[in-house]
């Protein structure tokens, strides 16, 4: 049947759209508001680089989602597609996705790179608090 192969169903275009609608929970952020949104920050900043078509990174996304939403106004979480603003991607040096970097007083604090659980995560992000 057309939309399927091996049987199975096609959920791919529904994976992006569910990952889209995240960003706009979490927030997205691209290469013209990064200077802003993030450097300019007065709390750290979570940035997930991630992109469509990355499955790894469909797997931690509720994971950030989830992060936002405990941390509330201690963090700030952002998320960047790669496809779309590559050139903070090649500045940081994001050579694979999924890649979270914690931004503080506009310095990179650590990264954190690959699939990761949320224990590794929130362990990150729980050093650099105040």
């Amino acid at each position: 049947p057309r939309g399927t192969r091996n049987g199975q169903k096609n959920t791919r275009r529904t994976d992006v759209r569910v990952h889209a609608e995240a960003a706009k929970t979490v927030g997205a952020v691209t290469d013209k508001d990064w200077d802003e949104i993030v450097l300019k920050s007065n709390v750290p900043v979570l940035v997930d680089f991630w992109a469509p078509w990355c499955g790894p990174c469909r797997m931690i996304a509720p994971l950030i989602d989830e992060i936002s939403t405990e941390y509330g106004e201690k963090i700030k979480c952002v998320k960047l597609n790669t496809d779309e603003s590559p050139s903070i991607a090649t500045e940081y040096g994001i050579r694979s996705i999924p890649t979270v970097m914690i931004f503080k007083d506009g310095q990179k604090l650590d990264t954190v790179i690959g699939a990761v659980p949320k224990s590794t995560l929130t362990g990150t992000i729980d050093k650099f608090l105040d």
